[in-house]
């Protein structure tokens, strides 16, 4: 169903997801059509996601949420996390605070899935 507390429960699967390094639920959770703007102002794509995540070139030991804000229209939605996300990537130590605002797509199939988002530090 797409109302805000499913939605909202999908974001925290994603936080979950990301932490454990979690493929299949990753997978799951991103639509394959996913455009993600990178902080580095990059697009990068589901598989691109999903590689750094399978191969370890990307480990998270924190994502620490401070706020999350969530709007439901239809079978959109969309949600704007604020927090802090810590360990490495390529080997080199991170623990940034960042802004992602991530827009969602509703199928009663599938549940919630990503199809665009951009990440800010802040």
């Amino acid at each position: 169903m797409s109302t805000p507390a499913t939605l909202l429960a999908a974001e925290r699967r994603l936080q979950a997801a990301q932490l454990a390094s979690d493929v299949a639920a990753l997978d799951g959770l991103i639509d394959d059509r996913l455009i993600f703007t990178g902080p580095d102002g990059k697009l990068y794509r589901k598989q691109d996601d999903l590689h750094v995540h399978r191969t370890g070139h990307q480990v998270m030991t924190r994502v620490d949420e401070e706020e999350v804000e969530v709007l439901v229209a239809g079978d959109l939605g969309v949600t704007w996390f604020l927090g802090r996300l810590a360990g490495t990537f390529g080997g080199e130590p991170f623990d940034w605070r960042m802004r992602y605002t991530r827009t969602w797509h509703y199928d009663p199939a599938r549940g919630w899935q990503i199809v665009a988002a951009h990440g800010s530090a802040v």
